[in-house]
């Protein structure tokens, strides 16, 4: 997949599962993986599961260059993932949807949002609500470039790629065009209204995404909508029987208020 490619042009593997039959309202969840994640996460089947046992629908897909998607991971971009992202919502999905992101995921899902407002007010009504899982929002700018030290800014100058160490295995390639590309997408210089319930759950001892990060962007939706659940004991991927548990309580609780139930 080159940089210019359109998602046509990508094979995106998807995985949509419709409500059962007797959901009357048609209630689905859409899932958003996070960086280097995929659909066949923890996370992500824990909540196909759960969906599936509530009668839900759940959509869930890999980016490009993501789990079982064509391309190269390096040539990803925020837009380009952007873009899989809502051509998967609008030809996949129907109905009115909960959007569930983690971590980068929960940066997608707002970036949806807010397009969706912008370009296609008919799709963003289908968006009840958005449950996001340490939300990396802003993260080429504020998580990575202005984290980097002057031996990594000058790798990505020089060679277009700086090998990111991961706690969970083998570094991220973080290339040049992420980090620019990402310019383009920065909510913390447009806030916004979300216009539905947003419902942002962090972990006190995250490393990757900071509470503070988090508690900031609350500022950046405008509207009063967002609810901000701390996890005291919580650490980036929220994956525990009980972090898990609380999602989903998260979860039913915003399809009541989205007047499903």
């Amino acid at each position: 997949m080159g940089r210019g490619e359109t998602v046509s042009e990508r094979r995106i593997a998807y995985r949509a599962d419709p409500p059962a039959a007797g959901n009357g309202e048609g209630i689905s969840l859409f899932w958003l993986s996070g960086y280097k994640s995929d659909m066949g996460s923890t996370k992500a089947t824990e909540l196909a599961a759960f969906a599936a046992a509530n009668g839900y629908g759940c959509t869930r897909f890999d980016y490009s260059g993501h789990g079982i998607s064509s391309g190269e991971f390096e040539n990803g971009t925020i837009g380009s993932w952007l873009e899989e992202a809502l051509t998967v919502f609008r030809t996949v999905t129907s109905g009115r949807q909960i959007v569930v992101g983690s971590s980068m995921g929960g940066y997608i899902a707002l970036l949806m949002l807010r397009r969706l407002l912008a370009i296609a007010p008919e799709q963003a009504a289908r968006i009840a609500g958005v449950v996001l899982i340490a939300p990396a929002w802003d993260m080429t700018e504020e998580l990575m470039w202005k984290q980097f030290d002057q031996k990594a800014r000058r790798d990505l100058e020089e060679t277009g790629v700086f090998l990111l160490p991961s706690e969970y295995g083998e570094p991220y390639a973080i290339s040049r065009a992420l980090i620019e590309e990402g310019r383009s997408h920065l909510m913390g210089r447009r806030p916004f209204d979300p216009g539905r319930p947003v419902v942002i759950l962090q972990g006190r001892f995250d490393t990757s995404v900071p509470i503070s990060h988090s508690r900031a962007l609350v500022s950046v939706l405008e509207g009063g909508w967002a609810e901000f659940v701390e996890i005291p004991d919580g650490d980036h991927r929220l994956s525990r029987p009980q972090d898990i548990s609380l999602l989903f309580t998260k979860i039913d609780e915003m399809i009541v208020r989205a007047n499903f139930k």
